[in-house]
């Protein structure tokens, strides 16, 4: 198995509200993400120049998350999910999962220490 991962940057606020009053982040505050993409493939499946994906392809993804998330508000951009940086994983590897086959995982960072990753178990 061959994997690729591209990394992607965006700025954005949330609030954690299903958390105690008392706690830092059930007040509005803002991060910068880090996300990266993982797409697997096998060796006898690359593209005739070698690729699992041509990098470029993802650009599309870029686009998408500047128009999605970028200097947003992510309550209201991820529709009513609590926005931690689990879910976000999730629901990013949900909307594409489609339009990238060879999607296996995402990872989220919203500090240099802290990452979420999703990465669901597929039938082989």
């Amino acid at each position: 198995m061959l994997t690729i991962t591209k990394e992607f940057h965006f700025s954005a606020s949330h609030v954690l509200d299903r958390l105690p009053s008392w706690h830092p982040c059930a007040r509005m505050h803002g991060h910068n993400y880090a996300v990266v993409i993982e797409l697997s493939g096998r060796r006898e499946d690359l593209t005739e120049a070698g690729f699992v994906r041509d990098y470029r392809d993802l650009d599309a993804f870029k686009q998408w998350m500047d128009e999605t998330f970028d200097h947003r508000h992510l309550n209201e951009a991820l529709g009513g999910i609590s926005p931690s940086a689990e879910n976000l994983a999730v629901w990013i590897f949900d909307q594409w999962t489609e339009r990238i086959p060879e999607l296996t995982a995402v990872r989220i960072s919203e500090t240099p220490k802290t990452w979420a990753e999703y990465r669901p178990v597929r039938d082989v």
